[in-house]
């Protein structure tokens, strides 16, 4: 599988990407700094560097792919704008290339409670640039799968965790299985069409994928 990872010097990015190229699969991750190649090389992935926000066209980049990873955002300390032009501009114009170059498996790593009233605060731009980010995803034709972690942690990965579409609770996940849950979600292509709330839980990955697609 040829898999590119936008947003790929991540932390779940590189995870995964690491996951991908163990098992021989053509792992590329798409950074906006060259400085990063290394890190992307030493997980066994390819760097594709070119820069997110800026006027150059993913189509190219996204060429070839069998599908694409959207785990790029402006991360902690970024102001408002910053989250319109990635976390939200980033993700649309991977569709619009993925359009381009005839690719329809998308999937986006979101966050749990992005779709509840209320939110306020620092917080509030980021909620609503991922909130119209999936949207724009669900909207657009594609083969989607939106992944939505409750707070991320980096303890070791179990291999469980607890889904729902949504849960009506909170928890925290970590690095590891969501990483773990892109990875079955792309091998699982009745998981198209499927968003996910996920946490921590007692149910091994693909069983608990499997309970969102029988539904």
């Amino acid at each position: 599988m040829n898999v590119l990872v936008v947003g790929g010097h991540g932390q779940i990015a590189l995870r995964l990407l690491r996951l991908l190229a163990d098992r021989g699969d053509a792992a590329r991750g798409l950074v906006r700094n060259a400085g990063h190649a290394g890190d992307l090389e030493a997980a066994g992935a390819t760097p594709v560097v070119l820069d997110l926000e800026g006027d150059a066209d993913l189509a190219e980049a996204v060429r070839g792919a069998d599908a694409v990873v959207f785990a790029a955002g402006a991360g902690p300390g970024s102001g408002p704008e910053r989250k319109r032009t990635v976390d939200l501009g980033g993700a649309t114009k991977l569709i619009d290339a993925c359009a381009a170059a005839g690719v329809s498996r998308y999937l986006m790593i979101s966050a749990m409670g992005v779709d509840r009233p209320g939110h306020s605060g620092p917080m509030a731009p980021y909620y609503e640039a991922k909130r119209e980010a999936d949207a724009a995803v669900r909207d657009a034709g594609l083969d989607y799968t939106i992944v939505r972690p409750g707070r991320l942690t980096d303890d070791p990965g179990t291999g469980r965790v607890e889904v729902g579409s949504p849960l009506d609770h909170g928890g925290e996940v970590s690095r590891d299985d969501v990483a773990a849950t892109l990875l079955a979600a792309l091998d699982e292509p009745r998981s198209a069409g499927v968003q996910l709330d996920l946490i921590g839980g007692a149910t091994p990955i693909d069983a608990a994928l499997a309970s969102l697609i029988a539904r």
